[in-house]
């Protein structure tokens, strides 16, 4: 069962919120299912984490977050896209949803609204997942980058046939054939009089990630007090250095990668990924263990 729950964000944007099991009875039964909130990246949405949630709802209550701007949250047009207002949004979706004490499995983006929301309220967080996020500063040259590719795309596309072939082939940034890349944009297309366009703004989001490439984030990262996994694909963004010295910087930190993964780790290898996360999840229900430093 896959249902809609409405949330109200912190300036009263409303945010769709997923629900990906049958939701419990009553606050007895909810006590037993630990909460789980899945943050997606930027220009993802919540149903890109529908086969982990399949999973996760063996003995989990996962729930999927659409955050601001993206899926079927709103999108104001002049509204808050800040580091701020994404982590807001996620810590009133925790206490709306009475998900906490919350295990937060986040993507890219969505895992520095993680790690932000759990060094802010580590009351809320039981334990973190970070999926493929630097936590060192990108730069002004990537954001130009991503400018410039936003211009290549050829908006209207067609057909949905046409965005997987697009994304998944023919796109710049693509080395070689990547179907589940493909497969991944046609879930952020909606069709439109002309064609099939984003329902996301290009525009937005820019603004959204002009708000955390140009910083670091290892002193926010290092006030994280909970279990995390920081978790890469062997080709991804993250690279294996990096995720270790962030797990050395945890002082709760484990780490893990999934091979034949790039950036879209749970997407790509959902098998891999449902490999490198069960065994710490089963960790957090036997009792959290110190890890061997990696």
């Amino acid at each position: 069962m896959v249902r809609r729950i409405d949330v109200t964000g912190s300036d009263g944007v409303n945010l769709a919120a997923w629900e990906f099991a049958d939701p419990p009875k009553d606050r007895a039964e909810a006590g037993q299912a630990p909460g789980i909130l899945m943050l997606h990246g930027l220009m993802g949405r919540a149903t890109h984490w529908a086969s982990t949630a399949r999973w996760l709802s063996e003995r989990h209550r996962p729930v999927g977050l659409d955050q601001r701007g993206h899926g079927r949250s709103d999108k104001p047009a002049g509204g808050l896209y800040t580091r701020d207002a994404y982590v807001a949004d996620a810590e009133t979706a925790i206490e709306q949803l009475d998900l906490a004490p919350v295990t937060l499995v986040g993507h890219s983006m969505g895992a520095l609204t993680a790690w932000q929301l759990a060094a802010k309220r580590p009351d809320l967080v039981k334990a973190l997942i970070i999926c493929d996020m630097r936590a060192s500063a990108i730069g002004a040259a990537s954001q130009r980058e991503w400018a410039d590719w936003f211009t290549t795309w050829p908006l209207p596309f067609a057909t949905l046939a046409d965005v997987r072939k697009w994304f998944g082939e023919d796109d710049p940034w693509v080395e070689r054939p990547h179907p589940s890349r493909g497969e991944f944009f046609a879930e952020v297309m909606a069709e439109s009089a002309d064609g099939w366009r984003p329902v996301f703004s290009q525009e937005q989001m820019l603004a959204s990630r002009a708000t955390w490439v140009y910083d670091a984030h290892w002193e926010e990262l290092a006030q994280v007090r909970c279990p995390t996994l920081v978790l890469r694909g062997i080709d991804g963004e993250l690279g294996r250095a990096e995720a270790q010295e962030m797990v050395r910087v945890l002082p709760r930190g484990q780490y893990a990668e999934v091979e034949d993964a790039g950036h879209l780790v749970h997407y790509d290898r959902p098998d891999g990924w449902r490999r490198a996360v069960e065994p710490f999840l089963e960790q957090l229900a036997e009792g959290y263990r110190e890890p061997v430093s990696p």
